[in-house]
């Protein structure tokens, strides 16, 4: 019961919190000079071959689309397995906000409690998981419902070990705005 309560409690409310070395040391866009300096990418051999990255590159917004909520929720998911703090605190960014509101801790501290929770087996289960598109609910071109039913993992998971979310897309990409 008490993972059930920690994750009910991460899924609404963990995220990246913003400290001031971050925001000094990592602007959020590059300047423009900054990016005249960079080099030009150049297609490699494999070019069209290549997964497309999780994430979206340089300043262009992620594709509002039912796929790229399915793809950054199974970023999350994979990043749950393999314990990468800082993708997990950045999809749950504005729902860890809404707790760290509440009085819960930071995500940083509260997701290391939430990986100790979760066993071995399952960790290793949503390394690789996936969604089923055919049972989340596009509320709007928004706001994406992911059920727990919709996980696709060698592992079982019920509801008190992971449960469902909403993905919501703010700015330029989808992000984990609450759970249960």
């Amino acid at each position: 019961m008490a993972v059930s309560a920690c994750v009910a409690l991460m899924a609404c409310g963990c995220g990246p919190e913003k400290t001031k070395e971050d925001a000094d040391a990592k602007p959020s866009h590059p300047s423009a000079s900054t990016r005249a300096n960079e080099p030009l990418a150049t297609p490699s051999a494999s070019a069209g071959t290549e997964k497309p990255s999780a994430t979206p590159t340089g300043s262009q917004p992620a594709p509002r689309t039912k796929e790229r909520a399915i793809q950054r929720y199974e970023q999350y998911l994979h990043a749950l397995g393999h314990e990468d703090i800082g993708t997990v605190c950045e999809v749950a960014g504005p729902g860890a906000k809404k707790a760290e509101d509440q009085g819960f801790g930071p995500c940083t501290s509260t997701y290391v409690i939430v990986f100790q929770m979760i066993s071995p087996a399952q960790k290793k289960a949503l390394q690789t998981a996936t969604v089923d598109p055919q049972r989340i609910a596009v509320r709007t071109p928004d706001k994406i419902e992911m059920p727990l039913e919709a996980v696709r993992a060698s592992a079982t998971f019920s509801e008190s070990d992971l449960g469902s979310y909403t993905l919501e897309y703010l700015g330029n990409d989808y992000y984990i705005t609450d759970g249960t």
